[in-house]
């Protein structure tokens, strides 16, 4: 009982950096942007959140310092597939390469020295002795935070003018220009917020997480994060119960360990990923999940095409 209590009272803070990373995803991919580079960002954000923790930065400046170094770092891939309409894929591989290669090398003075990181809200103090559920409650604010984001951007796309013209923007580009939307604008707003929260999921892992950084701690939740939205369905509130799962996962491997479980560490490591492969596979013969992808996800329009 008490390694189950242990294992999801740390589910959450597993889950945090993969949420905030798909709803980033999200965002774009709502737009018709496919961006492949948010391994590079949150990797850049865990950098640029750890260093300025070192650098005397209290932790919620330090984290929006990293989302700030997502949003920097991406320009140059939105201001190439959106106003020069370069081909995406290959852009965002290149955006994920130069991130983590700056992360890597602007990093080095960073990487391995502890700091101070976010402290556990006291609002469920009086809960701490109820059995699992006094443990789940027991978290940092930007756990509360990604959830209320995912609540709220849920909302927003299913409720509101803007949402609608986004969700619009990523399936039927042409009639959406036709009806006066400007799709330029709506995917570099799209792309831009997108990028702030795949930073800030980067620094959240270092910042929140860890409270130290080094190269490689991003450690292919990017690309999880990727597989995380097409589980999810383009949905945000799924998301939330796609991250808990990924998360869950993520988390058993040191529970598991703890308990002395006689796996292999390397087999243990796999399991978030070999779960990520089945959720792509099983996703692929999913004729709902396909329905649900925006229409015009990774193509570049041209009003001249219209």
């Amino acid at each position: 009982m008490l390694a189950v209590t242990a294992w999801l009272g740390a589910m959450p803070g597993f889950m945090t950096p993969l949420l905030l990373a798909a709803l980033g995803l999200l965002l774009c991919e709502r737009a018709g942007i496919l961006n492949l580079g948010v391994e590079g960002v949150m990797a850049l954000g865990a950098m640029v959140g750890a260093a300025a923790s070192l650098g005397g930065f209290g932790p919620g400046q330090a984290m929006g310092l990293g989302a700030l170094a997502g949003l920097a770092v991406s320009v140059p891939f939105m201001v190439a597939v959106i106003v020069f309409r370069a081909p995406q894929i290959p852009a965002g591989l290149a955006l994920a390469a130069i991130a983590l290669g700056a992360s890597a090398a602007l990093g080095r003075g960073a990487a391995h020295m502890p700091f101070a990181g976010l402290a556990v809200l006291g609002w469920f103090d009086e809960l701490e002795g109820v059995p699992v559920i006094g443990r789940m409650m027991q978290q940092d604010g930007m756990v509360w935070l990604a959830l209320i984001l995912a609540a709220a951007l849920g909302l927003w796309l299913a409720r509101s003018r803007g949402g609608l013209r986004l969700r619009a923007v990523g399936e039927d580009p042409a009639t959406a220009d036709a009806s006066g939307v400007d799709i330029q604008l709506y995917q570099l707003g799209a792309v831009a917020a997108g990028s702030l929260l795949i930073g800030l999921a980067g620094a959240y892992l270092s910042v929140g997480g860890s409270n130290i950084w080094t190269e490689g701690m991003v450690a292919g939740r990017g690309w999880i994060a990727l597989a995380l939205v097409v589980f999810a369905q383009w949905s945000p509130l799924r998301a939330i119960f796609g991250a808990a799962l990924f998360g869950g996962a993520e988390a058993l491997i040191p529970r598991l360990q703890a308990m002395g479980v006689e796996v292999p560490v390397y087999l243990l490591s796999m399991l978030p990923y070999a779960l990520t492969i089945a959720v792509l596979v099983l996703m692929a013969f999913s004729k709902r999940a396909r329905q649900a992808e925006p229409g015009f996800l990774g193509r570049a329009y041209i009003r001249q095409d219209r």
